[in-house]
């Protein structure tokens, strides 16, 4: 083998497998046929659970440092404030991040391939991906080289991160059903000043559409998304000027504009994927579902995808895992997919629709619902954890197994473990317990009772055991998390649960790696 995993695009989801598999000692290549990282992006929108991650890469204080924290909400219906959410309150001991980090796809880019850097590998740019066949054993991927030249290279795997036009999915016959939505989208840079909150998100809703504005690093620096007017979708050479006077219209009188450094339109695809994986090859991030840009989770779920799968694909690699584990990547990460472009689409179809009726109820129905479930506790909690993507689960996971069936306030197999902060030793400090996680191995958290020896659990080096000390204030914060004593919980590289249960017998953990993770026993 040339390598052991080709990565065909060098974007956020391409350079997180990347990192992923630089971590785990895995030899990968990444390529990209463009000249080198993009400047100018439309994804902006950072979430939690992909700070999370950043924290585990070693990257989430250089991506603050870059990025704004946006800690609310605004929700104006014809140029009128109606509600306010921080999310602050609404993330509150859910992770350590409860904001959206408004951070341009191209400085994420800039973080993770720094970082890879940093790994020993580097993407190979100007080097375009032109044809694969798949064997048995490898994959013989045809490679344009920068001089124009062409080469083949032996891969055992390929990763196609490489967009909506991706070639991998092509190559693979992998059928990509959807299709564009009718109106044109804008984005642009500004430096502005107006009725605009500070330092959070505004969304204003208008009958013709919406406007949004994220706050940027810098002072009035603000991020504008919208629809275009009508009268101007059909003009090529549109600018930022001839929009301004809608956006007046919309977002209030004093709203002023300095400068304009960038303006881009565009048009927004919903489409899906028939499957993720065809033998060898796998598709993700934009490769295998592109929606429309509602709650900011495109580039958050493809760098999940690749989250998702690098744990496993590097397990595969290194002989410590059986191939078939890698069938659980489709199986966890379609249903959300499936689910995130349901969801999206549907709302997004409320919120662009140009009928006049669908109008008068975004802006006079559906903006005082908005408002009147931002006010209450429960449902910005629970929307915190869907838009922030901490809420995700894999509950019908094959890789999700209860012993004992745990009620149904408990914490759940597939469940991503939450964010706690405990003792582990009865006599130290109090500890966050992410911090403590190495996510290249598995986890294994033991509640209320005796810890069985490490050899006794069958996944040698590839574990690491945290017993939960016996003290008030851990109790309070396991009762908060609806966790129960005595128990048990074995978490998967990427933090989710695999097994849990009441008791934990040596031998029950070793039958679940055995027959669900196909781990060879190393213990």
């Amino acid at each position: 083998m040339d390598t052991d995993v080709l990565i065909v695009g060098a974007g956020p989801t391409g350079l997180m497998l990347a990192n992923q598999l630089a971590r785990r000692g895995v030899r990968a290549q990444i390529i990209d046929r463009h000249a080198g990282p993009a400047k100018e992006t439309r994804a902006l929108g950072v979430q939690a659970r992909t700070l999370e991650i950043y924290a585990h890469l070693g990257i989430v204080g250089r991506a603050l440092k870059l990025g704004k924290p946006g800690v609310g909400g605004n929700i104006w219906a014809q140029g009128r404030w109606l509600a306010n959410v921080r999310l602050s309150d609404a993330g509150d001991g859910v992770t350590p991040y409860p904001y959206i980090l408004v951070l341009g796809q191209d400085d994420n880019e800039l973080i993770m391939g720094e970082r890879l850097r940093e790994l020993g590998m580097s993407v190979q740019w100007n080097t375009e991906l032109t044809g694969l066949e798949q064997h048995d054993d490898h994959v013989a991927a045809t490679l344009k080289q920068p001089d124009g030249g062409s080469r083949t290279i032996s891969t055992g795997w390929v990763a196609g991160c490489d967009g909506a036009r991706s070639t991998v999915r092509e190559a693979c016959g992998i059928t990509f059903a959807g299709a564009p939505y009718e109106h044109v989208f804008y984005v642009a840079d500004t430096e502005a000043t107006g009725s605009m909150v500070p330092d959070q998100v505004n969304v204003y809703l208008w009958r013709n559409g919406f406007h949004l504005f994220f706050p940027m690093r810098g002072k009035d620096h603000w991020r504008v998304v919208g629809i275009l007017p009508k009268e101007l979708r059909g003009n090529p050479d549109v600018t930022f000027d001839a929009v301004i006077p809608s956006l007046g219209q919309e977002a209030g009188s004093g709203l002023s504009f300095k400068q304009c450094l960038w303006f881009s339109t565009y048009r927004i695809h919903h489409r899906s994927a028939e499957r993720f994986r065809d033998r060898r090859c796998f598709v993700l991030g934009d490769a295998a579902h592109i929606h429309s840009p509602v709650g900011a989770q495109g580039m958050n779920t493809g760098l999940q995808d690749a989250y998702n799968l690098g744990w496993k694909l590097g397990l595969v690699v290194q002989g410590r895992a059986d191939a078939v584990l890698l069938d659980s990547y489709e199986a966890e990460r379609v249903p959300v997919a499936r689910r995130l472009l349901d969801t999206t689409d549907r709302a997004f179809r409320l919120v662009v629709s140009d009928n006049p009726l669908a109008g008068l109820f975004r802006t006079q129905i559906l903006a005082r619902i908005m408002a009147f479930g931002m006010r209450r506790k429960w449902v910005q909690r629970r929307a915190f954890r869907i838009v922030s993507q901490t809420g995700i689960h894999y509950r019908s996971s094959p890789l999700s197994q209860s012993l004992g069936g745990p009620p149904a306030t408990e914490l759940h197999a597939g469940d991503r473990f939450p964010w706690l902060k405990l003792k582990l030793d009865a006599s130290g400090a109090v500890e966050d317990l992410f911090e403590k996680l190495d996510d290249t191995r598995f986890n294994l958290i033991v509640i209320g009772q005796a810890t069985p020896s490490k050899e006794a659990l069958g996944l040698g080096d590839l574990l690491r055991v945290h017993a939960v000390a016996d003290d008030r204030g851990n109790d309070a914060a396991l009762l908060r998390a609806a966790i129960s004593q005595p128990s048990f919980y074995l978490l998967r590289p990427d933090g989710h649960v695999g097994l849990c249960g009441t008791t934990l017998e040596p031998g029950a953990l070793r039958r679940y790696v055995d027959e669900r993770l196909r781990i060879r026993s190393l213990g």
